[in-house]
């Protein structure tokens, strides 16, 4: 059973979105060292996400149109934000740009890859659908959860550490303006594109 879940954490992990748009955009504005904090943040709120529908949460958010749609919309909102916030961004040289003093705070990468996770809807769905699939109903419960939690916090870990590596990799390249330009529309297009995705999401059953 675990073997199933190991690799659908694979492919859960491996699967283009927002995640992972958030873990290249670091890896290029700071660098793998501080951008990888992103994706600790991002497996928490997949904690989040994971702890929400244990406790019968997640339930709740599938059963109920209002509480489907704040959330929802809320991630909509926050994508939108990243993609302008990323487009809009400074046109700064890569040395420039790590600097000190213009560098993101590691609290606020953190945070920002929890509320990535944490109010996006499709999680709640996706864990619901697929969680009682790698559970054995005749033993106990709580280790289980564990290492289900466990499983899919590795991988993404993995996953999100290639992403922010290439992407910190390529920001070595980008040398003059119009390039680090390019590159910072294309990443804000990705998030907001990211965000029309998940505005057509629907609720299963309404």
């Amino acid at each position: 059973m675990w073997v199933t879940c190991f690799m659908a954490s694979w492919i859960f992990s491996l699967s283009p979105g927002s995640g992972s748009v958030f873990s290249m955009t670091n890896g290029l504005n700071y660098g793998f060292r501080r951008g990888y904090f992103g994706a600790i943040g991002l497996v928490i709120g997949l904690w989040a996400v994971f702890l929400v529908v244990v406790v019968g949460l997640g339930a709740i958010i599938q059963a109920s149109p209002l509480a489907f749609n704040v959330l929802k919309w809320a991630g909509v909102g926050y994508l939108f934000y990243l993609g302008l916030t990323q487009w809009f961004s400074k046109a700064t040289p890569i040395s420039v740009s790590r600097t000190e003093g213009s560098m993101a705070s590691i609290g606020g990468l953190i945070g920002k890859g929890i509320a990535l996770n944490a109010i996006n809807p499709k999680g709640y769905i996706f864990m619901l659908a697929i969680i009682p699939q790698f559970l054995v109903s005749s033993a106990p419960m709580p280790p289980q959860y564990i290492a289900v939690a466990l499983t899919f916090a590795f991988t993404d870990l993995v996953v999100m550490a290639v992403y922010t590596g290439l992407a910190a990799k390529v920001a070595g390249y980008l040398k003059t303006e119009k390039q680090i330009k390019f590159v910072n529309r294309l990443f804000g297009a990705l998030f907001m594109v990211a965000a029309l995705v998940l505005a057509t999401f629907q609720q299963v059953g309404h």
